[in-house]
């Protein structure tokens, strides 16, 4: 009786491990949302109003900030993010 509810548990947990590794891809939108989410909520960016731009992966920031560790901050959160293969730094310091 034991080795048949080890088998039955082995079994389980195999089959459980193979449907977790498969995840879907992220899609852009998907990922236009996180990166949106993720600028706005940060208290160092105050990113609400940056331009986000995302195709195949590559995320290209944009718009303006008061300071430059504002612009860097932004840029290494974005890199951080599940999904991202580059990010392009196009935002502008305010004069």
């Amino acid at each position: 009786m034991k080795p048949r509810i080890w088998a039955i548990l082995l079994a389980f947990f195999v089959l459980a491990g193979a449907c977790l590794a498969k995840q879907a891809p992220i899609t852009d939108d998907s990922l236009y949302n996180q990166v949106k989410i993720k600028l706005a909520g940060d208290q160092v960016v105050k990113g609400g109003g940056l331009d986000v731009d995302v195709k195949d992966g590559v995320v290209t920031l944009g718009g303006s900030v008061e300071n430059p560790q504002q612009k860097e901050r932004a840029e290494k959160l974005v890199k951080k993010m599940k999904g991202v293969k580059q990010v392009v730094n196009k935002i502008t310091l305010r004069k």
